[in-house]
């Protein structure tokens, strides 16, 4: 049987696996016959029934089956024993048609009985290993998944590659701050890095203000746990240049503007940005992409001290614009900034943001899809393209010019907030955007990085939004 543990070394306590996927033409020695599931449409389903003996198909009748996605029938063989199962579901092709059965069915050892194509084969591999995740670290259960053998046509390096990289986030954004603070991120970086002889350096504490980074260091002095930017290269120095970066605000209090404790009991997956960045970062390295990759994450906690910055205190940022603070509770922008002139500074060919940025976002477009922002038009549409392919949608929401305005400041080069509580994510957009190079094909990811309800395939709790865009648009342009 072939057990996939997350592989980047962050978590090795958790119970939760991969997947549970069997070779389909190297069964393990002495491995039970596997059940088939017939997968059907309520469109197939009077047709399949018709070319059933009589017997069978008066058992799903009496069943009630309707093949109504996500619904199952147990058809019995001798002895009682289950010896097919058929599976409502939208479309073969769906990806999350067959989410909801690792957890389902009863743990044995299954396989799709249908003739899938390479679309449908790999979508189905993909749904039941992102439905065999749970995140087991503090928790332990029992119950076991079912198994499936490999899909006949299904692309398994890159179902593989997706679903280790949409654990990593899960693991990553479930993780407390108690266990992942700006070190431990730094750790799984470089724990990325060592399994595909990538580079990493770790800038930490005050070293930032030696290396030009003081933003990044005036976030996140007030923590006993140091400040740090993390930097990861891979590649080939003559390949196009894809630069990465990541909001690692390991928890945010909000700082000396402290957030309520209602907004604060989520604050673990602010980091949920830098583990997009990571995961990015991973996908792009598994598949070997042509390209010259740079993952940048500022990793911080903002939190409250003596040395805490100040609402109108006035930043230097690396890029040599001021800013002065309006808000402290807006501080992944201003740890972004100089990550993203530094990302700037080498012009890549392709960069991108991912932050779990601003409450607006989510007002405007609900937890289930990113905000996207981007000064390039053929990006913003190669990404929207790529997240309808891969079900994985996003939202463009304009940077609007005249808004910049809303970011002047009367003693510095700018403010990090606006005087007013309109279109905050675009705000935060164009913030951001005066660290960018007009020449520099920029996109921003504003997600949430989270379930708020449990669905097939996506448990409550840390999720990859935008990951699977990113990538598709990445692989189309450098593939």
């Amino acid at each position: 049987m072939l057990l996939l543990h997350h592989p980047c070394g962050f978590d090795e306590g958790t119970s939760a696996l991969l997947a549970t996927l069997l070779d389909a033409d190297q069964p393990d020695a002495g491995a039970p016959e596997s059940l088939p599931i017939t997968p059907l449409t309520k469109g197939e389903l009077s047709g399949w029934l018709d070319a059933q003996p009589a017997a069978t198909a008066a058992w799903v009748r009496a069943l009630n089956f309707t093949a109504e996605p996500g619904s199952l029938a147990y058809l019995p063989g001798e002895g009682g024993a289950i010896a097919r199962v058929l599976a409502g579901v939208p479309a073969v092709d769906d990806l999350w048609a067959f989410a909801g059965l690792p957890a389902a069915l009863p743990p044995g050892r299954y396989r799709i009985d249908a003739d899938l194509d390479e679309r449908a084969a790999g979508r189905a591999a993909l749904a039941w290993a992102l439905g065999s995740y749970r995140f087991g670290r503090y928790k332990s259960s029992d119950k076991g998944f079912a198994s499936l053998v490999w899909p006949a046509r299904a692309d398994r390096a890159a179902v593989e590659r997706t679903a280790i990289s949409t654990y990593m986030v899960r693991d990553l954004v479930n993780t407390p701050a108690s266990d992942l603070g700006p070190a431990e991120l730094a750790d799984a970086a470089q724990a990325l890095a060592d399994e595909f002889g990538a580079d990493c350096e770790v800038i930490v504490g005050d070293e930032l203000l030696d290396r030009n980074y003081p933003a990044v260091h005036a976030v996140g002095r007030a923590s006993p746990r140091a400040p740090r930017l993390i930097d990861l290269r891979w590649g080939k120095p003559e390949h196009p240049k894809l630069t990465i970066v990541g909001k690692g605000v390991c928890f945010d209090t909000g700082g000396l503007d402290l957030k309520p404790s209602s907004a604060m009991l989520m604050m673990k997956k602010d980091m949920g940005g830098a583990a997009h960045a990571l995961a990015l970062g991973r996908m792009v390295m598994a598949a070997g992409l042509a390209v010259r990759l740079r993952v940048l994450v500022p990793a911080v906690e903002n939190v409250v001290s003596g040395n805490a910055f100040k609402p109108l205190d006035v930043l230097k940022t690396r890029k040599g614009l001021t800013v002065e603070v309006g808000n402290t509770d807006a501080e992944g922008r201003l740890i972004l900034c100089d990550a993203l002139a530094e990302a700037d500074s080498e012009k890549p060919d392709l960069l991108i943001d991912f932050a779990t940025l601003t409450g607006a976002a989510r007002v405007a477009l609900g937890p289930e899809l990113p905000a996207l922002f981007s000064n390039d038009d053929r990006l913003a549409d190669d990404l929207l393209a790529a997240g309808t392919a891969e079900e994985d949608p996003l939202w463009r929401l304009p940077l609007w010019a005249s808004y910049r305005k809303g970011l002047d400041s009367k003693v510095a080069d700018l403010n990090n907030v606006a005087t007013h509580s309109f279109a905050g994510a675009i705000i935060a957009g164009l913030f951001l955007q005066e660290f960018v190079s007009k020449e520099t094909p920029w996109a921003h990811f504003d997600t949430f990085a989270w379930n708020n309800a449990a669905r097939p395939g996506r448990p409550e709790g840390g999720e990859a939004l935008g990951l699977r865009a990113a990538y598709g648009a990445i692989a189309r342009r450098f593939g």
